[in-house]
């Protein structure tokens, strides 16, 4: 039966979750964000960390945040591992994006993938729009409706990229990127292949 994806169970996720493998870095940001100049970043729902030392690693300065400190943990040790001059280019910080509101204006790229907040996706957009600069980029990757493997484990987590869209007004946003991304992923000794949502957004200077 899928799951509420609260507080409570993301702590206990990260917390009772053991891997010898690293966590990779979402495909279309590395992809989306290969040919951005580095500046200031923004990385809403970091999780483990595997998107914030990606983005530092690539000259990035990153605000890399989660509600769930259990992931800050982790996301912690992952970026310690790779050296000072990675880690000290990330502030890691703690807070519910349902509730924080990030400084208007401040990044030069502001990027999201998989957050689940219970007021949706659409909300969390609006929240997280402000905080892109003039001339700056918005990336968020979700599941899309079709994506079956989300579907069976949680219920209220699937967006269209026509639906984010929708929410940025048109005379100050081009949209780059708008639509639904297969790929697979190797799950234990399964193959999984997932539907993605992908928006990407410019900001007009």
């Amino acid at each position: 039966m899928p799951e509420q994806l609260d507080h409570a169970f993301w702590e206990a996720r990260y917390r009772g979750h053991s891997t010898t493998q690293h966590p990779q870095p979402n495909p279309h940001l590395t992809v989306e964000a290969a040919n951005l100049t580095p500046g200031r970043a923004l990385d809403a729902g970091c999780g483990e960390g595997a998107e914030a030392v990606w983005l530092a690693a690539h000259g990035w300065r990153v605000t890399a945040v989660d509600f769930a400190t259990a992931a800050l943990d982790r996301a912690g040790q992952l970026a310690n591992l790779r050296g000072p001059e990675i880690a000290d280019r990330i502030d890691w910080l703690a807070a519910d994006l349902t509730e924080w509101t990030p400084e208007e204006h401040a990044y030069d790229l502001v990027c999201s993938h998989y957050a689940h907040p219970v007021t949706g996706a659409e909300t969390l957009l609006r929240r997280l729009a402000p905080a892109v600069a003039p001339g700056g980029t918005l990336l968020i990757v979700g599941h899309h409706p079709s994506d079956a493997h989300s579907a069976a484990h949680a219920t209220g987590v699937h967006v269209t990229a026509e639906d984010l869209a929708a929410t940025l007004e048109p005379d100050r946003w081009e949209i780059t990127v708008a639509e639904t991304r297969s790929r697979t992923m190797t799950h234990g000794s399964h193959q999984i292949e997932l539907r993605d949502t992908v928006l990407v957004a410019r900001k007009q200077r």
